[in-house]
């Protein structure tokens, strides 16, 4: 009888149980926060190949890996996007996988929320700063707000829980704060703030300039509402409060004000087949060379895996505490997915 492969345990005793694997850096949208908005691309023949994507993910899954995001860049604009989630949704059926989910910006959403729902996929991050089109228009650079309201409904309707993922930006949405709050309980949607990340090209003045921490946002929702903290967990990095009067869910991610280390379980593959074992830190291990070396056995790729978990760090240096960025990243948020 086979016996299962050891799980993946890192240094600091934390199951490795939730991949975020990018499968593209491109993007229809250019957030200033993200990225440039005259991006360079990779060429194609760096990024992994979608059966590539799929033996990655399920050599993550045969080490223990229970929960599959899927991220980008946009994930929805790569070509035979679908056959990848097809491909990967084998492993809901067999029970090796609980939760294979998606983070979006939304814009393509109604044409696969329904194709997505049938595959088994039952919740889907929409990433939305703002309700106001003119103010869309500007943080996305070349989005419209319309489209991607649509593709929320077309996910709701398709019966996939919907989290909207705001970034909480000092000077852009803060006058927001309360409409994005109402919006989401009208309409049935979590909702999640997240710390903007020191990540990317942008000068320390304009990432400080940006900065918003979830402690005043939150500060300024207890002035209208009872706030509770709860206990629950999603299996990533979110802390969760209700607010009593409307019952809402309403999580907050503060990789700045509160770092949420201690309990990390995850890790992220970019579509270049990098392993980031914290998003917040340089090392990185290649599995892109594994899986085209060895493209009829495993066992190198599950090598890599393992001794790249084994230099997990204990946490990420992210600081806006002083009057400078600390910890910044070069990498683009759209290459590491997330």
């Amino acid at each position: 009888m086979e016996t299962a492969p050891l799980p993946l345990i890192d240094p600091f005793a934390r199951p490795i149980t939730y991949l975020r694997v990018s499968v593209t850096d491109r993007c229809d949208f250019r957030c200033t926060y993200c990225m440039a908005e005259h991006m360079q691309f990779l060429p194609k023949k760096e990024l992994l190949t979608l059966e590539e994507l799929d033996r990655l993910c399920t050599g993550f899954i045969g080490l223990g890996v229970r929960k599959l995001r899927v991220t980008g860049g946009e994930p929805l604009v790569r070509r035979g996007i679908m056959g990848f989630f097809t491909a990967v949704a084998r492993h809901l059926e067999t029970g090796a996988l609980d939760e294979l989910t998606l983070t979006t910006n939304g814009s393509q959403l109604a044409r696969f929320a329904d194709d997505l729902a049938a595959l088994g996929m039952r919740r889907v991050n929409v990433s939305l700063d703002t309700l106001d089109a003119t103010k869309f228009a500007e943080i996305t650079r070349w989005g419209r707000l319309d489209p991607v309201l649509e593709g929320i409904r077309a996910a709701a309707r398709a019966g996939m829980r919907v989290k909207i993922n705001t970034v909480a930006l000092k000077g852009f949405n803060e006058d927001e704060l309360f409409a994005l709050v109402d919006w989401c309980g009208a309409e049935g949607h979590d909702l999640t703030f997240i710390e903007v990340m020191p990540m990317g090209e942008m000068g320390e003045e304009q990432r400080l300039e940006q900065y918003w921490p979830l402690t005043d946002l939150r500060a300024r929702l207890a002035e209208r509402f009872t706030v509770t903290e709860t206990g629950e967990r999603s299996g990533g990095p979110a802390r969760y409060v209700r607010l009593s009067e409307t019952g809402q869910r309403i999580g907050f991610i503060t990789p700045l004000s509160h770092n949420f280390c201690e309990s990390c379980n995850r890790v992220r593959v970019t579509c270049t087949g990098e392993l980031f074992m914290c998003l917040g830190q340089e090392d990185s291990a290649d599995l892109r060379a594994p899986l085209r070396a060895h493209p009829d056995d495993d066992a190198p790729l599950v090598a890599a895996i393992r001794a790249a978990i084994a230099r997990k760090p204990k946490g990420h240096d992210f600081d806006y505490s002083r009057t400078h960025v600390s910890g910044q990243m070069s990498r683009h948020m759209s290459h590491t997915g997330g």
